[in-house]
């Protein structure tokens, strides 16, 4: 069976990806689902890019194929900027990692700023779960909130022209978390991309749409072993 790494997004519980896994073994896929630390593996740590990209670098071997999810994908592109000869293939599903200045970024990293006294702000609590599109993140801890705004100030400084890993990058038009015009512009950064977007998905289309993802993943990783 073929090894495809998979490192989740902002989630704190991957079961949702239970159907498409299955799907993926079905056919022949050996999945490794990566549980991240602060997320699906319990941490008080506040984490930095760089600490992602060390602690995916020592969980996926050299020359595998790994996916990444939205964050993932945003630590999957620091680790190939960073060594480029890491993985044979990058899959880039509705991925984050291309900065906007926009109103949404600078409330996500204003609020991280002022930290727990709006904790027990309740109306602050949930016009930040409105736009940062998680529904996870109301009940984030205090560390992970800040490592939050440390992701997006990282995507700040990601150098894409450095990412010279074949990359294949999966979107939904229907994604309104990192919107299509992201993928757009990604597309155009990577200098080894191929790009597809998938009417009906949605930023989480193994929720969504898991029968097409799951059929998407394996045609691409049966290409990718030709």
């Amino acid at each position: 069976m073929v090894d495809l790494y998979i490192i989740h997004g902002w989630t704190y519980t991957v079961e949702p990806w239970k159907n498409t896994l299955k799907m993926l073994h079905d056919r022949g896929i050996n999945v490794k689902m990566l549980h991240v630390p602060g997320l699906t593996e319990p941490s008080k740590k506040v984490y930095t890019i760089e600490d992602y990209v060390e602690w995916a670098d020592s969980e996926i071997p050299d020359g595998a194929i790994a996916l990444g999810h939205s964050n993932g994908g945003r630590i999957l592109l620091n680790l190939c900027a960073k060594k480029p000869e890491k993985l044979k293939y990058l899959i880039l599903l509705d991925a984050a990692g291309i900065y906007e200045p926009s109103v949404r970024k600078k409330l996500v990293e204003g609020i991280a700023k002022i930290g727990k006294p709006l904790k027990k702000v309740k109306i602050i609590d949930k016009a930040f779960h409105k736009v940062t599109g998680s529904t996870d993140y109301s009940r984030a801890p205090e560390n992970m909130k800040i490592t939050l705004a440390n992701m997006i100030e990282s995507d700040k400084t990601l150098d894409f022209s450095k990412v010279t890993t074949p990359c294949f990058i999966l979107w939904g038009k229907k994604d309104t978390t990192t919107p299509p015009r992201q993928a757009t512009a990604m597309y155009e950064k990577l200098p080894h991309a191929e790009l597809k977007f998938y009417a009906k998905w949605t930023h989480a289309p193994y929720i969504s749409n898991p029968e097409e993802l799951a059929r998407a993943i394996a045609t691409l990783v049966e290409r990718i072993k030709k």
